[in-house]
């Protein structure tokens, strides 16, 4: 018997959070005070599942990319920060053999794809993509009325919704299919992915891969959604259950440990959380992945955070600034 019940999400991607969940970690430290963990996506209420990016929902916390968290606190939703993981991935701006471009220098006077959701959503799509081909273009020497930004119609995410026709058990779909189709298409020249899965769809049509931001030695250039990672609660939580927070943050430093003594064991997970292959996860995350789970509130993660705030703010994601040292649980 429960006393409260918690809810969780994460993203699919590497998360200490992720690993804790799979591992048992956290269900146990919860159970122990009476306390039930469900996840966001197994709700059957859309507006639950929603609070993946909004953080609106009571009693809950979050990791995974850090514009939807971000965009939530400048927003005014009371929620706290209480971890940073930051594991660097595969960062790039991709073309086609058939367009010609074969350096990134050549990306000058150029059409880059730039996903736009629908109104009315977070469109974290495109804040990354815009920061990973600015990051790109800076490395360059280009600048960014030097290219033409294309926007490409991408699909609004769901969380744990089917697709009629297909069976019940895909409940996520990659991303980049609307970009390589307008790439396919001619209708622009280079586009910006990122992680296993962006390496995979490289990979899978051989695509050239004009530059790579995210083995890059400024971590202002490495700074994306998903570099770092934050793990959020919300205000309620953080204020009437300190003792839940730190059961919380006691599963993600005991995964961090567990991944650190499994590398294999580490590399499989995380693949099985993208659906992907574990090379490439390998390849996009580098073979001491399991050694990258640690959840820290350090002075470079902060600073990455509020840079990449800033970032946000600049241009037009968000529409409030905010101060992440006030944001931090203490």
């Amino acid at each position: 018997m429960t006393d409260l019940n918690l809810w969780y999400t994460r993203c699919p991607t590497p998360t200490p959070l992720g690993l804790a969940v799979k591992l048992g970690y956290l269900q146990s430290a919860l159970a122990a005070k009476s306390v039930g963990v469900q996840s966001l996506q197994s709700s059957p209420d859309e507006k639950v599942r929603a609070s993946h990016f909004d953080h609106s929902q009571p009693w809950s916390f979050r990791q995974g990319g850090n514009i939807p968290p971000i965009h939530a606190r400048a927003s005014g939703r009371d929620t706290r920060l209480i971890g940073i993981n930051w594991i660097d991935e595969f960062q790039a701006v991709i073309t086609l053999p058939s367009s010609g471009v074969r350096d990134v220098a050549e990306l000058f006077g150029k059409r880059l794809g730039l996903p736009r959701q629908p109104p009315g959503i977070i469109d974290f799509q495109r804040a990354t993509a815009l920061k990973g081909l600015l990051s790109t273009l800076q490395v360059a020497g280009i600048r960014r009325d030097q290219v033409q930004f294309v926007d490409v119609a991408t699909r609004t995410p769901t969380l744990g919704a089917t697709t009629p026709g297909y069976p019940p058990q895909l409940v996520r779909r990659l991303p980049y299919a609307n970009e390589l189709t307008q790439l396919i298409k001619g209708e622009i020249d280079a586009f910006f992915v990122k992680g296993a899965e962006g390496l995979s769809l490289a990979h899978q049509f051989d695509a050239v891969i004009l530059n790579q931001t995210g083995n890059h030695p400024d971590p202002a250039i490495r700074i994306n959604n998903g570099t770092p990672r934050l793990l959020t609660v919300d205000g309620t939580l953080a204020r009437e259950r300190p003792d839940l927070v730190q059961s919380l943050l006691d599963s993600v430093a005991e995964a961090a440990e567990w991944a650190s003594r499994h590398p294999d064991e580490t590399q499989r997970f995380v693949a099985q959380e993208i659906g992907v292959s574990e090379e490439a996860v390998q390849g996009a995350f580098g073979p001491d992945l399991h050694r990258k789970f640690a959840t820290h509130l350090d002075a470079p993660g902060l600073q990455a955070i509020n840079s990449f705030k800033n970032f946000l703010l600049t241009e037009g994601f968000i529409d409030a600034d905010f101060s992440v040292e006030a944001w931090v649980y203490e």
